[in-house]
C-alpha cells in the first residue's frame, strides 16, 4: 500500500509539471508573438492556454492586451474581467482594466479600479498618472492636478507627468505655469514632441500664430503625421485663412485618427468659414457627441444653427458656450438671445 501511495504522487506531480510547463510555453510564445505584432498568432497561443486551463489568469489578462492593442476596447474589457476573476487582486489585470474604461469613456469606472490598485500599492505612479487624465477628461482640473502631484513625487523626472500637469495649467488658463512646466519638461527630454505641441497651444490661445507654428512644426518634426499635431497646425491655418493648407492637414488628421473630436470641430469650422452651415452643424455635432468637453464647441455649434435658421437652439447653445467661460458670444448675440 505504501509503495502504491507513493506512485500515485509522483504520477500526479509528474502531470501538474506537464501542465505548467504547457501553459508557460503557450503563454512565452503569446507574448512573443504580441511583441512582433503578430495579434492572430499571440490571441492562438493564449487561447491554447486557457484550452489547458479555462481560469488562468495571465493567459486571458494577455489577450485582453491583444484586444487592446487593436482598439476592441469592449472584448478586451471582458477578458481583464476574467482575469480579476480568476485571481482576485491580480493588479495587472485591475490597471489594464482601468485603461480600457478610460478608453471607452467609462470614467467613474476607470477611477473605482485605480482605488483598488491604490489601496494595495499605494505607489503606483501610473495609477495616479492615470487618476490625472481621467479627472482631466472630466474637466476636475483640481483633483487631476493632485493626482499628477502625486505621481510626480513618485517619479519626479517622468515627462509624460509633467507635460500632463502643464496641459491642466493650460486648461486652467495659467499659461506662464504651464510654460514653465514645459521648459522644464524639455531639459529632462529636449525631444518629446508633446511639449511642444503643448506650448503651440498656449502660443494659439494667445492668437501667436507664428511662435505656434513655430512649435507644432518641431513637433511634427520629432513625430511626423501625428494626428493631433497635424490638427492643431490645420487649426493655425485656419487662423491664419490658408484654408486649403487647413483642409488639407485636419482631413488627414480624421484620415489617421477618425475618433477625434477637436479634429471635428476644426472641419466645421472651416465649414462655417466657406457657408456651408448644413455641413458644419453636422460636423460640429459629431465632435460632441464624440467629447463634449472640447474646447468652445457650443459656440461653433450655436453659430451653425443661428445660420441655419434655428435660433432657438443657437441661444442654447451659446448659452452652454458663456456658462464655461469661452467669452466668445458677442453682447449683440446675447441681447437678441434675451428678447427670446
Amino acid at each position: 500500500m505504501r509503495f502504491s501511495l507513493i506512485i500515485f504522487v509522483l504520477l500526479v506531480l509528474s502531470a501538474c509539471s506537464t501542465k505548467e510547463t504547457r501553459l508557460q510555453q503557450f503563454l512565452l510564445k503569446g507574448n512573443l508573438a504580441l511583441k512582433e505584432g503578430n495579434y492572430d498568432k499571440a490571441s492562438y497561443y493564449f487561447g491554447e492556454a486557457i484550452k489547458v486551463d479555462g481560469c488562468y489568469a495571465d493567459a486571458w489578462n494577455n489577450l485582453g492586451t491583444v484586444q487592446f492593442k487593436q482598439k476592441q476596447y469592449a472584448q478586451a474589457q471582458e477578458h481583464y474581467q476574467k482575469a480579476m476573476e480568476c485571481r482576485p487582486g491580480f493588479i495587472n489585470a485591475l490597471m489594464n482594466h482601468a485603461n480600457t474604461s478610460y478608453e471607452l469613456k467609462e470614467y467613474y469606472k476607470t477611477l473605482d479600479d485605480l482605488d483598488k490598485v491604490l489601496a494595495v500599492k499605494p505607489d503606483t505612479a501610473l495609477a495616479h498618472f492615470t487618476q490625472g487624465l481621467t479627472y482631466t477628461k472630466l474637466r476636475e482640473f483640481n483633483k487631476a492636478l493632485l493626482a499628477f502631484d502625486r505621481a510626480r513625487n513618485i517619479e519626479p523626472n517622468n515627462v509624460d507627468i509633467l507635460v500632463n500637469h502643464a496641459t491642466v495649467q493650460f486648461y486652467l488658463k495659467k499659461f506662464d505655469s504651464a510654460r514653465i512646466e514645459l521648459k522644464q519638461a524639455a531639459l529632462i527630454k529636449p525631444d518629446e514632441p508633446n511639449i511642444y505641441n503643448t506650448l503651440a497651444l498656449i502660443e494659439i490661445e494667445q492668437a501667436n500664430y507664428t511662435e505656434a507654428m513655430r512649435l507644432v512644426e518641431e513637433a511634427l518634426r520629432l513625430s511626423p503625421r501625428q494626428p493631433y499635431y497635424l490638427n492643431n497646425r490645420g487649426f493655425i491655418y485656419l487662423s491664419q485663412n490658408q484654408l486649403d493648407k487647413a483642409e488639407a492637414d485636419i482631413n488627414e488628421s480624421i484620415s489617421l485618427d477618425p475618433y477625434n473630436a477637436w479634429a471635428y470641430r476644426n472641419k466645421g469650422i472651416l465649414s462655417l468659414i466657406k457657408k456651408d452651415y448644413k455641413y458644419a452643424e453636422r460636423l460640429l455635432k459629431q465632435a460632441l457627441d464624440t467629447d463634449p468637453f472640447v474646447d468652445k464647441i457650443y459656440f461653433y455649434l450655436g453659430m451653425a444653427y443661428l445660420n441655419n435658421g434655428n435660433s432657438g437652439l443657437a441661444c442654447v447653445s451659446f448659452k452652454k458656450s458663456e456658462d464655461l467661460g469661452d467669452r466668445m458670444v458677442t453682447d449683440e448675440q446675447i441681447r437678441q438671445c434675451n428678447k427670446k
